[in-house]
């Protein structure tokens, strides 16, 4: 094949909302929609690839212009060298800055890359980088502030039925006692042998994140995450020392700036990577590499269609977030069965979105 068949001809954004949209809330968000944005790149021999962002509703302007401005640069690139897109593309990112914004326009178009040349190679993005599992434990996640405690005990028992083995639930109520009697009811519905996590979106300051943490560890809470603001490094470092639990973070970062504070504090557990705020699949495998060197489990932030891949292809994958969220969108969702997840074995991702459901980006 020529070279030049590999090169992206055209780029086009859309934007789609999960059919199982309602609004939500945690500890510091509230969120009205669940919706994503899809990019979708052709190149010259036709291959198609794609990726999405979860972007709810925010900021849909910033969203829109960012990649409108990194279309002009995706166009003409060869699709099978994705670390020199990135590389060109953070030489013009640099003057307004690496993070935030920028950052998720560089990982729509980088995972999009990855899907592109694998399709055009004929085989799996987790072949492509080599495997070393069989497959990733999911965790199933959720557990909104905004749930009754009766929509919160049937979120949790049809995961156990589904056969997960974890479950995640949000924690940071205006008033403490209601985290507290949320978790035991979901330890007394679920039972012993499944593992209950709480997640406080950054929403506590350390004194209420100490207190909630030792009221709860009778209830043998598996890990806390995110409870204070995710710069507050010597504030896990006391949290996790003077509770005695197990702390976990990562998916607010752009880089390896808070893992690397977090492990010389002793102060980290676990390391939750989000691919689409890193920048690309090559940033994320640097990630779980470095983590690795520290003895520290990689458990990444939502994405299990990209995620349970690349957790393929590391040997400190721990486990995959899952949220149905656009199972309803694609071909061929995850597979799990038995409370783990396997990659699919379509060339790229596996996977594409139906057209039915994209609405271009305005």
């Amino acid at each position: 094949m020529q070279s030049n068949q590999t090169h992206i001809d055209d780029v086009q954004f859309f934007r789609a909302t999960s059919p199982r949209s309602i609004p939500i809330s945690d500890a510091t968000h509230r969120i009205s929609e669940i919706s994503f944005v899809i990019t979708r790149i052709r190149l010259a021999s036709g291959v198609i690839g794609e990726s999405y962002l979860l972007s709810f509703h925010y900021s849909p302007h910033a969203i829109a212009g960012a990649l409108e401005d990194i279309r002009g640069m995706a166009l003409g690139c060869d699709a099978s060298r994705p670390g020199a897109f990135i590389r060109a593309y953070e030489r013009e990112a640099e003057y307004f800055g690496h993070a935030g914004i920028h950052r998720w326009a560089c990982g729509s178009i980088n995972v999009a890359m990855w899907d592109a040349w694998g399709k055009t190679v004929g085989q799996p993005v987790w072949k492509l980088l080599g495997a070393c599992n069989e497959g990733v434990p999911l965790y199933g996640s959720g557990g909104w502030l905004t749930y009754s405690i009766e929509e919160l005990l049937d979120e949790v028992t049809r995961y156990v039925q589904r056969g997960f083995r974890a479950v995640k639930v949000k924690v940071g109520s205006a008033d403490p006692e209601a985290d507290i009697e949320r978790l035991t009811k979901v330890r007394e519905a679920v039972g012993a042998h499944v593992n209950v996590m709480m997640d406080a979106n950054q929403g506590l300051d350390y004194s209420r994140a100490l207190a909630l943490a030792e009221a709860v560890r009778p209830l043998r809470i598996t890990w806390f995450e995110e409870p204070l603001n995710h710069t507050d490094f010597d504030g896990y470092e006391q949290l996790r020392r003077r509770a005695g639990i197990s702390i976990a973070m990562g998916e607010r970062e752009f880089d390896t700036v808070a893992l690397r504070e977090l492990v010389r504090r002793n102060a980290l557990d676990f390391w939750q990577p989000d691919l689409l705020r890193l920048g690309s699949v090559e940033a994320w495998r640097s990630a779980a590499a470095f983590a690795e060197t520290c003895h520290i489990p990689v458990l990444p932030h939502y994405y299990k269609e990209y995620d349970v891949p690349l957790l393929m292809t590391i040997p400190n994958a721990l486990g995959a977030e899952s949220f149905d969220w656009i199972d309803e969108l694609i071909t061929h969702p995850i597979r799990m069965e038995g409370g783990f997840a396997y990659p699919n074995e379509g060339p790229g991702w596996g996977f594409c979105f139906k057209d039915e459901f994209l609405h271009p980006l305005a």
